[in-house]
């Protein structure tokens, strides 16, 4: 995800779109969609292969559930990190720059 992030960041910055803090949530936002459905394949295809062990009743589905729950737990745990929690992290560390350059601008300093 900060791959991606990254790469919107820079793209917007290089061709002059990154002006304020709703161009720097437009970017961060064109990055973080390209991510969603490699992200939910992902989880769909874990989570369906797991969901079946943990309502198992069978020979050693008693080690089996202990296994698979904490791995669906972070898997979970994964998703909401990397497609909510990351790229509001990713905004607050880039909006200090942004608002620096912003401000320059409002004096007449062209800060790039």
């Amino acid at each position: 995800m900060l791959l991606y992030l990254e790469l919107a960041y820079e793209r917007w910055k290089s061709e002059g779109k990154l002006i304020n803090m709703d161009a720097l949530k437009d970017a961060v936002m064109d990055g973080a969609v390209k991510r969603i459905r490699p992200k939910i394949m992902t989880v769909a295809v874990i989570l369906a292969g797991l969901i079946p062990i943990m309502f198992s009743h069978g020979t050693g589905s008693d080690v089996m559930k202990r296994i698979a729950a904490p791995m669906v737990g972070g898997v979970v745990t994964s998703t909401i990190l990397e497609l909510i929690i990351y790229p509001v992290i990713y905004i607050l560390w880039k909006g200090r720059e942004v608002k620096k350059v912003e401000a320059g601008r409002a004096y007449g300093i062209e800060n790039n």
